[in-house]
């Protein structure tokens, strides 16, 4: 059977964390992905009546790691993290490096390198469940702001990612669509098919329903981050016809000043 995944809302009207429950109802068996806090996801494990046997963390930020530690105390979890980042992570049970892959539950987990937002990020795929967590990389409607990388390390990992298969589910951290919804309006505002999805966002955020996750699929025809190709893209930054690269770097620097 498929997996059950969990979007759990966190660090709710602070930071908009998402965390995801990820539940293998054979064997009662719960991973976590991203730990910013451990009493809220404590007591939802214990509403489902889960345990918490693994917590993946993709980057070292505070909002992605400060109830691991607590968590794995608790439930007797084992953490798992990028070996690259493991000096800015909470004690890691198993360290993974990036081009490799690690079985959860008996599927896949590969290792993907994420850097941008910062460097020694990594995002979890697993190609059986159709599931990306990408943490702060690819995001719904937008990318992380660039703390450590460059915009031409976050433009390589956006590439990498539009290259998965287009029915891949993005779990991105953050409830920060309609922000990027009204910033990718600015930049592509004659994509119909953006101003179908800003509408769909909303309309969900005003029932205070989530956005995340959204579908691969979604992001290749609205984000303006992956559409540096976009003749509109490139007119209005004043690029058209460049280096798709320098095009991106151009649409980072504008959503940081929007």
């Amino acid at each position: 059977m498929p997996l059950e995944i969990v979007t759990l809302p966190t660090l709710t009207g602070s930071m908009n964390n998402y965390n995801f429950l990820i539940h293998d109802t054979d064997t009662g068996q719960t991973a976590l992905v991203d730990a910013p806090e451990d009493d809220g996801i404590s007591a939802e494990l214990k509403r489902r009546g889960w345990g918490l046997d693994v917590i993946l963390l993709t980057h070292h930020h505070w909002d992605h790691i400060d109830g691991a530690a607590a968590l794995s105390s608790e439930f007797d979890a084992k953490i798992i993290g990028a070996a690259q980042d493991a000096h800015r992570l909470p004690p890691l049970a198993q360290e993974v490096s990036t081009g490799e892959s690690f079985e959860l539950f008996g599927r896949e987990v590969q290792v993907i390198d994420v850097p941008g937002h910062t460097v020694g990020h990594v995002a979890f795929y697993m190609p059986s469940e159709n599931a990306l967590f990408s943490g702060d990389s690819l995001m719904a409607l937008g990318c992380g702001r660039l703390f450590e990388g460059t915009p031409a390390q976050m433009y390589d990992t956006l590439t990498t990612l539009s290259a998965l298969p287009a029915d891949t589910v993005i779990y991105s951290g953050h409830e920060y669509t309609a922000d990027n919804a009204d910033f990718a309006m600015s930049i592509e505002p004659g994509n119909e098919a953006l101003q179908n999805r800003v509408a769909a966002v909303k309309q969900a955020r005003a029932a205070n329903n989530p956005t995340v996750p959204s579908l691969l699929s979604d992001e290749l025809a609205t984000n303006p981050f992956l559409r540096s190709t976009s003749p509109e893209v490139q007119a209005t930054v004043g690029l058209s016809g460049a280096d798709p690269d320098a095009v991106f770097a151009e649409v980072r620097k504008r959503k940081d000043n929007f």
